[in-house]
């Protein structure tokens, strides 16, 4: 997408005016304008200079954003983008209009109304009178003559937009009283006092500045109010750090931000803010990461660690390499994410549009169909008028324009505040509209990696014995269940013995000498032959394996010393994150390459309503697929392997920032690894959406109550009429309305459960596949046929997937799901597959083939 600066616009008419231009051009694909942020989004291959040349000729102005090349390692200056150049402009014309006219205001009104005194000069002289309101009003039209000059092009342009109406407005008061003055001096000299008087009541010259002022205090509460829509993306921006400390030589020098390359080693002092995104090469601290994650905890920081722009270091001092800089830096995507979403358009926003993109001609013909109306009822021609002119400036355009993006631009802009990124306008509208959420078990609802769960020593055995030895002998292996019981021995600070003639038996366990005692862990058949365990330890491990936990048995000296279960364990937030989700009426499935056994315990344990085990990576968006016939289906992931389903789905969400790959299939960036995140997106989705619907009705309810009134209509049965003024200040209030009641999204707690409602579609906790196993979608499927093979040393989830991964390679096999307790792997096979070629996968898995079963 290309972006653009666009200039001149003033309400929802341009806005639509400019994209209708741009949309006409040749090889342009999609084209959003926001008049929230002046800015314009093109997708296509339309050449810039076309798009440019159309928007010109529409009248006007566009200039291409200053993009950062992929060569680039300075970060694009943002700065510039939201710098509030409009509001000092526009107080300055109020400053001004209102010191012409307060005096205005004092003769027209004050005089006329309640008597008040007048100066010498034009005490009883009337013609005096009406040339010192001409000359006050005439001053205040050309200190706001951009509405005229706006006005003018949109009618040369054939774009009218509000210029054009609150132009036409004050001309028409200003004209109107021009004559009235002149017919004035004609009777004043024809001695006729009773019309000289007459006319002091056709003077419209007040209306004619107090439009204009009035349009202008709208105009400068609603820049205000624009501004803060955007306080959280500046305040992102004003965390980047402009110097940075490199190590050169072993000295520290001081240097620009721009200057700091890719492996350059920097310093970080305690208390200072981290310059660009690097790894920690010496020194540990405490980083506090609320910036970019929302989480005011700050995170431990040691050698061979992250660490990211704009973060703060709190108590050590680090020296860490360069990873990336400028663009590339966390920060500056964030922001660049933040910027491009506010580029988009979201759907609900056609709405509006369309009203928008007819609106102001059809008001004009309304204020025209009014004046003739009155006249043609026998009234005098100053009512009439002022009934006219009351329609054409009470008019607002730019509320419908504003009710979507300013919404949109304070939700993302809270989103972002909280370490939820919403890639553009659509994905934060349509979140809130799923039905269906599809997790990945593996890093999202459960840790990602095996944790000891269970230490369970035999009779007369001391745990510490145990632990002792299990230490000892895993601390020599890289297995990922190794490093589960490495890990827990260092958190209860017990040190790892020596051992001799260590040796790994494939597929069986680990052996070794501890002190001239011969010591052994590994699985139930390789420690059985090593040791004697009764019934009741047998038992006990049917009973951890039936929890999805995986039981590792020790030895030592012919004597059985117990059981430490590892599992890949659930988040403790996950959950009362998944109940958040089905309070919202939210049907909740897990998918998972696991057993079924392993994964209906993870489900039971997490209490989501549906679980499909045994998927192999390209199996999930066949499920998504599937679940699509129910319903809008978000999917969270973070890996490689969940991209297709994330792109597949109605709305993918990356969580814990995830892979390169998983953050550009998604939709929703989630910054933290917190899955209560997603049910925090859906609520912000939510709340900004009901903020939306409440802009646009305040919106077009505005215009159906006000026009009629502005116009008469309610006269006949009530008396009631609108002055001009009036009208203009209704009109300035209205845009300011909208504004300001997208801003209350700021004090929207979007992490607080206690008002969550099923949505109007909520589909409840019934299954929706009613199977463990989806049908796999392929157009092209082949008969399929299934066999088992036998297969030895398999000892835990990781290790069904090193088979699954290798088995499913082979050509003829489309899946492959294994089962570590029965020591089986069940294949489905579209043709007959040579026995050679699954003993040489399974054995390059690091594992041993045992035939056909």
């Amino acid at each position: 997408m290309e972006q653009y600066y666009v200039t001149g616009m003033s309400c929802a008419a341009c806005q639509a005016r400019v994209e209708k231009a741009v949309s006409a051009v040749p090889g342009v694909k999609n084209c959003a304008v926001s008049l929230l942020t002046n800015s314009m989004g093109v997708e296509g291959t339309a050449d810039s200079a076309a798009v440019i040349k159309a928007v010109t000729d529409a009248g006007y102005g566009a200039r291409l954003k200053a993009a950062a090349s992929s060569q680039d390692t300075v970060a694009p200056n943002y700065d510039n983008e939201l710098k509030d150049t409009e509001t000092p402009g526009i107080r300055n014309r109020l400053i001004a209009s209102l010191i012409l006219l307060i005096p205005l205001m004092y003769v027209s009104m004050g005089h006329m109304l309640w008597d008040w005194s007048l100066p010498g000069f034009l005490d009883g002289n009337h013609i005096a009178m009406g040339l010192y309101e001409l000359l006050l009003s005439a001053g205040i039209m050309i200190i706001n003559q951009r509405f005229f000059i706006s006005g003018s092009k949109g009618l040369i342009h054939r774009a009218l937009n509000m210029d054009t109406l609150v132009a036409m407005g004050s001309a028409a008061s200003f004209g109107y009283s021009v004559y009235a003055l002149f017919a004035m001096t004609m009777a004043e000299k024809a001695g006729d006092t009773d019309k000289v008087m007459s006319l002091m009541d056709e003077f419209y010259f007040e209306s004619a500045a107090m439009i204009l002022t009035l349009i202008t205090v709208g105009k400068l509460l609603e820049a205000v109010s624009k501004g803060r829509t955007t306080d959280a993306l500046k305040e992102l921006m004003k965390l980047a750090p402009k110097t940075a400390i490199l190590m050169i030589d072993g000295t520290e020098k001081e240097v620009p931000i721009e200057q700091v390359k890719v492996h350059d080693r920097f310093v970080v002092r305690p208390g200072s803010s981290i310059p660009v995104d690097g790894i920690v090469t010496e020194g540990s601290s405490a980083v506090n990461e609320s910036a970019l994650t929302g989480e005011s905890i700050p995170v431990d920081k040691n050698p061979g660690d992250t660490v990211s722009a704009a973060t703060i270091n709190e108590s050590g001092y680090m020296i860490c390499e360069a990873t990336h800089v400028g663009k590339d830096t966390t920060l500056s995507q964030i922001i660049q994410m933040v910027s491009d979403a506010a580029a988009t358009k979201a759907p609900i926003a056609k709405i509006a549009d369309k009203v928008s993109g007819v609106f102001v001609p059809v008001v004009i013909g309304i204020a025209v169909i009014t004046l003739i109306i009155w006249l043609s009822a026998g009234q005098s021609a100053g009512f009439s008028l002022a009934r006219a002119i009351s329609v054409l400036v009470i008019s607002c355009p730019c509320a419908l324009g504003l009710a979507t993006p300013v919404a949109i631009m304070v939700g993302n802009g809270m989103g972002a505040k909280h370490g939820i990124m919403f890639k553009t306008a659509a994905s934060l509208e349509k979140t809130g509209e799923v039905q269906i959420v599809a997790l990945d078990k593996t890093g999202t609802i459960t840790q990602g990696e095996p944790k000891v769960v269970g230490i369970y020593e035999a009779a007369g055995v001391d745990r510490k014995e145990l632990l002792d030895t299990a230490f000892a002998l895993e601390s020599r292996s890289e297995h990922p269940l190794a490093r589960a019981i490495v890990n827990y021995a260092v958190q209860q600070h017990i040190s790892a013995a020596d051992v001799t003639d260590f040796h790994a038996v494939s597929g069986n366990g680990l052996g070794a000498v501890l002190d001239t005692a011969e010591i052994y862990g590994g699985n139930r058949d390789y420690i059985s032959s090593k040791a004697d365990m009764d019934e009741k330890e047998l038992i006990l491990a049917d009973e951890i394996s039936g929890k999805g936990e995986t039981p590792l048995f020790f030895a030592k000296a012919g004597r059985f010393l117990g059981i430490i279960s590892v599992a890949d364990v659930i988040k403790e937030d996950s959950p009362k994150a998944i109940s958040e989700l089905k309070s919202m009426g939210i049907h909740v499935v897990m998918l998972t390459g696991d057993n079924e056994k392993t994964a209906a315990a993870i489900a039971s344990q997490a209490g989501v309503d549906e679980v499909v085990a045994g998927v192999k990576p390209d199996g999930k968006e066949a499920v998504i697929a599937d679940l699509q016939k129910y319903g809008k289906v978000a999917m969270v992931g973070d890996g490689i392997n969940d991209a297709p389903a994330l792109t597949r789905a109605d709305m993918g969400i990356a969580i814990g920032a995830g892979t390169d790959v998983a953050i550009d299939a998604a939709d929703v960036v989630l910054m933290k690894n917190r899955l209560p995140d997603v049910a925090a997106a859906i609520r912000l989705s939510r709340a900004t959406l009901r903020n939306i619907h409440e802009n646009l009705f305040w919106a077009f309810f505005y215009n159906i109550i006000g026009i009629p009134l502005a116009a008469g209509a309610y006269i006949q049965a009530f008396g009631w009429t609108l002055n001009p003024m009036f009208g203009a200040a209704a009109m300035s209030l209205s845009s300011f309305c909208v504004v300001t009641n997208a801003l209350r999204l700021n004090l929207f707690d979007m992490n607080d459960s206690s008002k969550d409602r099923p949505g109007k579609h909520a589909l409840g906790g019934e299954s929706l596949l009613g199977r463990a196993l989806p049908d796999q979608v392929n157009d092209n499927k082949k008969e399929e046929t299934a066999m088992e093979i036998k297969v030895n040393g398999m000892m835990c989830a990781h290790c069904e997937a090193h088979v699954k991964e290798a088995l499913e390679k082979l050509d003829g096999v489309t899946e492959a799901r294994a089962d570590h307790d029965a020591g089986l792997v069940t294949l489905t096979v579209t043709k007959e597959i040579a026995e050679d070629d699954l003993k040489a996968s399974v054995e390059a898995a690091g594992y041993e083939y045992a035939g056909i079963r």
